[in-house]
């Protein structure tokens, strides 16, 4: 079993699908897209549980994913999804953005993603699974399909397919061993035994029956050719007398037309004799055909009737496609009026406020065009508003077929069943010999039941007694197409009520009143067919033997049969299963197609989903590349996957149906639906469906279609603008208004209006104006639509900077909204007025509109107008908190998050939250409140796929609980530090990567956690160099020495990071500002660290720096460390030199208290260096005299009282002049007294080392 795998390999490759040469642009988004996936892999998990694998890990430096299954459905389903195509598109939708798909196939060509998978692997992990699960089946070399329970090369031989239908596969595995080749086997035959090949996965499915009635699969020979389907005319080989009257009898050389198609594998099929006209059913083997379907559809669909089937069953009609285009587009500009949602940031820059005097020619172009299109519209005045149709079916996707709209007769409980005319009229009609298509409810079980037949009974019994007392009339009078119709249905209420018996006994009745007459062939297939069914419930073999292949041979050869039993899908099965033994793809393909018809008629799609799977498989590998119900066809199985809550795989059968199909416009738009249906919900429509509308688009001709051009080209232009995409969105507005010229007023008027929108949304306001400016000079515009160009023409002169037009545009379309009474169109109208009030600086204006403007958008559903609500509650809020209303404000931002929240719609979401992040960080602070919206706008960024976005909020989020200064959220902070990195490592944003390593050593270093502090650093510093910017690195390098710096303990450590790694690399860049910080910081700290000497250094590269840059305040600092460095080495003189050109430096006059308590201090440093250090007592009296001067000027009690008595000590002691110390003295001592300090020592003190008041402050 070692051998055997179960893990498979998915390499992705960005392909050119025309040429197959690969794209690296594409790989290289994969390898991105994969990078983020690999670490929040649910998604992908998702994905491909949908494709029925599992996933284990992803590779995306080798663009790989590696899966594992587990059982054999699930390798079985996955091997059907990657034969079909589903697994490249798939993964296709989850690697690529919106963006790629508005792209244009001449400019991309059609780049694809493909997913190889090594199908030797494949076929080894299918065999494994089988193995693990029992006896399984294989196509032995002598072309007979045998049931073995050993792996390729193991023990063992393959069984009869015979006998493991006779029993549970428990008991076929048993009997493996009697399998084995006699002595009398040849070589060849061992080897036939020793290597058998295994069948595919939906083969394994389809020979795996609890029971199979028949077990003569062989008895017959099988070649190695593939057998065909026959149909028209054959020659028999040999005579043959018919068993009974259903049978036909005839001799070696005879003309046989056969009805419908002979199926391979089945012993009968439906012929007519050429010269007698009789029709029965013929042996195939005794037949030689004379013409074989060589063509796929030719076989699966033997008339016209079955090939609509699946286009029938995904019918769009007009309205479907009308709502459709109406979601892919969003809110239509040319009905509602637009909200003006220009930002204040370019408020401020007006475009010119009239248009360039030479128009370049794509303007002069576009203005030609809009003429033209208004000349048309204006010359055909009779034109309908809209056209009424656009060539589109005009039946809803649910709507039956022809032949179940054909009246049906209704028997009536009331009518007098004892009287002989009405009995009579009933029998006659009964006993019709040809079919009618009123019979057809007779024999349909998927159209309703047979309540609706019988009009007012509702008693099963009272209806079977009538029909009982029918049946004995049709007897006796000799009515045998009534008698077999009326045992039928006989029949089948038998087979309601579970009387199997009974119902044999009425079904073989029909059978004997039919006589071999096959005139109502439809009633023919159906009593066949039930008459096997209940042979088959009652596990009768020699009854099946007989009946079970004749009605195959009817359910597979006939066309268009009805559908008259639930269990008719058995037969189909059998039918299926002896295709499969024959190796006839046709014959399997013809049953997958009645079995998928089958349970899609009776409202059961999951039992569909295996054969439509496999029918459309067989397509891909036999039929014609040209026929188009294959489009249909995955687009059944599409709408399938979408009922199953199957997204992914929805959306990847409908982009295969539309690589690998043709189509029409109708299966376009259904494409275009299930886009819409299954792609998760976003802030914009998805961009998958442009793909669709472009087909739809391409694929209309002239004629009715032409209608359809405009609508399309309109929501095309409206989806590429809602991506921001505003160049092509013009050129399919322009593509629309130039169709709808000729087919409607009003629509042509709207796309020119649309179109004039979009020119403002694209910055081109001038050619705007222009266009509307045409509109209204030709005067075919309605009044509502007069309205809406009145408003966008307003924004548009907004924009120009043309404030009183515009406020005149305002007011002419709310008149318009109020004489017709739409309150969305105030609103909105109210709201643009109140922007353009805020833009001219009229504040209270402003918001006395926005709130107008705010009760009319209350007043209605928040379904309708939720979004440009939103933005208006917004753009109040901001308004209120400008003026110093904080707390209305806040009400307003809150209030539109709700709106967006009611109306889920992301962005208003995220605009919201944004705004109460801001409010709460800056305007109002609440520590607790931004992490709370912080948060929720994290969740948000998840939503929507934004990984940028997500890393930049989980790095402030970070930052805000590092602000809390608790241990606990510390290590929150880590959390999200850490959260961050992974984004910024999948996103290969090396600088944000480096920044977030650094920012988690620095928490580890709060922590404590002193082991990880020194790894988180030097990866920090790695991946700065790894990008090689050295001002990069200057800042780690620098951030990572303010760690230390900050902190209080190994202060030492920033020392090297400062001096050996940022200054050297600060020096390099010529990055003098940063220079001069590190020199300042460099002092400083070897200042603390009790190194004034290696400090001077850096001092006086700290003033030269100073000096060159112009900074005086900096200049002064660095003469100041001078100076107290020098003091603390002993320098007196240095630090008096230093002192001074530091107060030199001072402004004058002072303005500030903190300037005067300057000089206070620095002057008693001077006045102690020079009475302590140079013993100079005289100009030590004059230091201190000015510090007392500048401590009188401040105000300062304690400062005099400090000074009083220096002086008084040095009058006293030194300078012996006992009037001055006396003064100073009691000076000293009433300071003291008013500061209540009991004793003032006069006795000098010796102060070494730096003044207490020069120390610097503790770190924060």
């Amino acid at each position: 079993m070692g051998t055997y795998p179960t893990d498979l390999t998915l390499q992705l490759l960005a392909v050119r699908r025309k040429t197959g040469l690969p794209d690296p642009s594409l790989q290289q988004t994969v390898r991105r897209r994969l990078r983020l996936l690999e670490n929040d892999s649910r998604e992908v998990a998702h994905a491909l549980g949908e494709l029925s694998a599992r996933l284990l890990s992803i590779h995306s430096d080798q663009d790989r994913i590696v899966v594992t299954f587990k059982t054999f459905e699930e390798i079985w389903k996955f091997s059907t999804y990657h034969a079909l195509g589903f697994t490249h598109h798939c993964l296709e939708n989850l690697l690529v953005d919106q963006a790629f798909w508005l792209l244009s196939p001449n400019e991309d060509e059609e780049t694809v993603v493909q997913v190889h998978v090594d199908q030797e692997a494949l076929t080894l992990t299918h065999e494994s699974l089988l193995t693990q699960e029992g006896p399984f089946f294989v196509l032995c070399p002598d072309h007979h399909v045998r049931l073995t329970t050993s792996p390729r090369g193991a023990g063992g031989g393959p069984q009869p397919l015979r006998r493991a239908s006779r029993g549970a596969q428990g008991e076929a595995a048993s009997a493996v061993d009697s399998s084995a080749p006699s002595p009398g086997t040849s070589s060849e035959e061992v080897a036939a035994v020793a290597a058998p090949e295994t069948l595919i996965p939906f083969h394994q499915w389809a020979l795996r029956v609890p029971w199979d009635p028949i077990d003569n699969s062989m008895s017959r020979p099988v070649t190695s050719d593939t057998p065909l389907m026959a149909t028209g005319l054959a020659s028999a080989v040999a005579d043959y007398q018919g068993s009974g009257p259903e049978e036909m009898t005839f001799r070696g050389g005879d003309a046989i037309e056969i009805l419908g198609a002979q199926v391979p594998g089945l012993p009968w099929c439906l012929g007519r004799h050429v010269a007698s006209g009789q029709v029965g059913f013929v042996r195939t083997s005794l037949i030689s055909v004379q013409g074989q379907a060589s063509e796929l559809e030719n076989v699966i669909f033997l008339n016209e009737e079955e090939r609509s089937f699946f286009s029938n069953e995904g019918r769009f009609s007009e309205e479907d496609a009308r709502q459709l285009l109406r979601r892919a587009s969003g809110a239509d500009v040319c009905t509602v009026y637009s909200l003006d949602r220009l930002e204040e940031a370019e408020c401020e820059q007006p475009e010119p406020a009239m248009p360039l005097p030479s128009l370049t020619p794509e303007p002069r172009e576009t203005l030609q065009k809009v003429k033209n299109v208004l000349e048309q519209c204006k010359s055909c005045q009779d034109c309908p508003e809209e056209p009424a149709s656009w060539g589109l079916c005009s039946a809803s996707s649910g709507a039956s077929s022809p032949d179940s709209e054909e009246p049906s007769f209704c028997l009536d409980s009331e009518a007098d069943w004892t009287h002989p005319e009405a009995l009579g009229s009933l029998l006659l009609f009964l006993d019709a010999p040809e079919y009618k298509a009123c019979f057809r409810g007779l024999y349909d079980l998927s159209l309703p039941g047979l309540s609706t037949l019988f009009c007012g009974f509702t008693d099963e019994e009272e209806l079977a007694g009538h029909l009982a007392q029918a049946r004995g009339a049709a007897k006796k009078a000799g009515f045998p197409m009534a008698l077999a119709r009326l045992c039928f249905l006989l029949g089948r209420l038998c087979v309601r009520r579970l009387k199997l018996s009974q119902a044999r006994v009425y079904f073989e009745e029909a059978l004997g009143a039919l006589g071999g007459h096959f005139g109502d062939l439809f009633l023919a297939v159906a009593v066949y067919a039930n008459l096997a069914t209940v042979h088959l419930k009652q596990k009768n073999r020699d009854r099946c033997v007989q009946v079970v292949p004749k009605a195959s041979a009817l359910l597979l050869g006939t066309p268009s049969h009805v559908c008259s039993t639930e269990a008719e899908s058995e037969l189909l099965k059998h039918a299926l299963r002896q295709a499969i033994a024959y190796r006839s793809p046709q014959a399997e393909a013809r049953a997958c197609f009645l079995l998928a018809r089958h349970h899609t008629r009776l409202k059961q799609p999951e039992e569909a989903l295996p054969f439509l799977e496999r029918l459309l498989l067989l397509h891909r590998a036999w039929g014609s590349p040209e026929a188009s119900w294959p489009m249909d066809g995955y687009l059944l199985l599409a709408d399938i996957y979408s009922r199953q809550c199957l997204p992914h795989l929805a959306l990847s059968c409908v982009r295969a149906a539309s690589l690998r199909a043709r189509g029409s416009p109708g299966s376009a738009l259904r494409s275009a639906d299930l886009v819409l249906r299954n792609c998760p919900r976003l802030h914009h429509p998805p961009a998958q469906t442009a793909h669709h509308l472009r087909r739809a688009l391409a694929s209309l001709a002239s004629g009715p279609g032409r209608a359809l051009r405009g609508p399309l080209c309109a929501s095309l232009a409206r989806l590429h603008s809602r991506h921001g995409q505003q160049d092509r969105a013009i050129s399919f507005m322009a593509q629309a208004a130039e169709a709808a010229a000729g087919t409607g007023r009003r629509l042509a008027v709207d796309y020119v209006v649309a179109l004039a929108w979009l020119y403002v949304l694209h910055g081109r306001s001038p050619l705007a104006l222009d266009i509307l400016e045409s509109v209204l000079d030709v005067a075919v515009a309605s009044e509502d639509q007069e309205g809406v160009i009145a408003n966008v023409a307003a924004i548009a002169l907004k924009r120009t900077g043309r404030t009183r037009q515009a406020a005149e545009g305002y007011y002419r379309a709310l008149r318009v909204a109020r004489s017709r009474g739409h309150l969305r169109n105030q609103a909105v109208v109210l709201a643009n007025f109140g922007a353009l009030c805020l833009q001219a600086g009229a504040g209270g204006l402003a918001q006395h509109y926005h709130l107008e403007a705010v009760k009319l958008f209350s007043r209605l559903p928040s379904g309708d107008c939720g979004q440009d609500f939103t933005w208006v509650l917004l753009r109040l809020g901001h308004l209120l908190t400008r003026r110093a209303l904080a707390r209305q404000g806040k009400c307003y931002y809150e209030w539109a998050f709700l709106v967006a929240v009611e109306t889920d719609h992301l962005e208003g979401q995220l605009r919201a939250v944004q705004c109460l992040c801001h409010f709460y960080s800056t305007v109002m602070p609440s520590e607790a409140q931004c992490v709370v919206y912080h948060e929720f706008q994290l969740s948000l960024a998840r939503r929507v796929a934004d990984k940028v976005l997500e890393g930049q909020l989980l790095e402030t989020i970070s930052q805000l609980y590092l602000s809390l200064g608790t241990e606990r959220a510390y290590r929150s902070a880590l959390d999200y530090t850490k959260r961050s990195l992974g984004i910024f490592i999948d996103l290969q944003k090396k600088d944000k990567e480096a920044h977030a390593w650094l920012q988690a050593g620095k928490i580890y270093y709060i922590l404590q956690q002193n082991e990880l502090v020194d790894l988180y650093i030097q990866v920090a510093q790695n991946a700065a160099l790894y990008t090689g910017d050295p001002n990069l690195g200057l800042e780690l390098f620098e951030a990572a020495g303010d760690i230390f710096f900050n902190g209080t303990w190994e202060r030492e450590k920033a020392v090297s990071f400062y001096r050996d790694r940022a200054l050297p690399l600060a020096v390099t860049t010529g990055n003098q500002e940063a220079e001069l910080r590190l020199c300042n910081k460099l002092v400083a700290l070897l200042a603390e660290l009790e190194s004034p000497q290696e400090g001077l250094e850096f001092a006086h590269m700290a003033l030269a720096l100073s000096i060159t840059l112009g900074d005086r305040l900096n200049e002064r600092v660095a003469y100041h460390r001078l100076a107290a460095l020098h003091h603390r080495l002993g320098h007196g003189e240095l630090a008096e030199h230093f002192y001074l050109k530091a107060l030199s430096l001072c402004n004058s006059p002072l303005q500030f208290d903190e300037e005067t308590l300057y000089y206070v201090k620095v002057y008693l440093v001077l006045g102690d260096i020079i009475f302590y250090d140079l013993k100079d007592p005289f100009d030590a009296a004059g230091y201190y005299q000015l510090a007392l001067a500048a401590a009188v000027d401040l105000g300062s009690k304690k400062a005099q009282m400090k000074i009083y008595t220096r002086l008084a000590t040095i009058y006293h002691n030194f300078l012996l002049d006992r009037e001055k110390s006396l003064f100073f003295y009691q000076k000293a001592r009433t300071f003291a007294t008013e500061l209540n300090i009991r004793k003032v020592n006069l006795v000098p003190e010796r102060c070494w080392g730096r003044a207490p008041w020069l120390a610097p402050s503790p770190p924060p």
